[in-house]
């Protein structure tokens, strides 16, 4: 099946499913290596992607919050490897332990005003100005100071931007270029290197 239990610890293999929706939700999970792809389907069946994580970050937290199925899929976009928590133990670990329940408090919280966002922009903003923040803001999030740039390291595919953007690769394609023509960024497959982070903040 692509994937090995054990001691709490899941190999999985790339382009394998973590989970399904409408799958029991008793475990919450841990990247330890690799990234995985959140996402639903909508009423016709078209996958919508609502995350990817890379290493460090959790996902299945809403299993906390008596969720007794799935409403989402995690996909592993490449070889990964988890750490994982049954529902009854971190259950136990909140209740004991203040500083866990004010992360997952923060985590859920974070994750909903994301994707409220994301809707917002959706509506109301052009595709450019929806990759430009989103480029800026993984810049933030993600990035390390090289200087007075700012350099993303394991950079997304075009294909995952547009998914997270809801765009499509071509426009992503555009944009990127038009930005790295402008001298704001430069990027390659491995990684994505901004020059100017208020440049490329009012370039939307």
């Amino acid at each position: 099946m692509g994937t090995h239990l054990r001691n709490g610890q899941l190999s999985i293999e790339q382009n394998q499913y973590v989970y399904l929706p409408d799958e029991p939700a008793r475990k919450i999970f841990l990247i330890n290596k690799g990234r995985v792809k959140i996402g639903t389907y909508d009423s016709s069946g078209k996958e919508v992607t609502k995350a990817i994580l890379s290493p460090g970050e959790v996902f299945g937290e809403l299993a906390l919050i008596s969720e007794s199925n799935r409403r989402d899929f995690a996909y592993s976009l490449e070889a990964t490897d988890l750490c994982v928590l049954e529902k009854e133990d971190l259950g136990k670990m909140l209740r004991e332990r203040n500083e866990v329940q004010l992360f997952f408090m923060r985590l859920i919280g974070d994750r909903t005003l994301k994707l409220e966002q994301r809707l917002e922009n959706l509506m109301f903003k052009t595709s450019r100005s929806r990759i430009t923040e989103f480029l800026h803001e993984l810049a933030e999030a993600r990035g390390r100071e090289v200087g007075y740039e700012r350099e993303v390291r394991n950079m997304l595919t075009h294909k995952e931007i547009a998914d997270l953007t809801g765009t499509s690769r071509q426009t992503v394609n555009a944009v990127l270029n038009d930005l790295r023509r402008q001298n704001i960024i430069t990027f390659n497959r491995k990684r994505m290197l901004v020059r100017d982070m208020k440049l490329l903040a009012d370039a939307g």
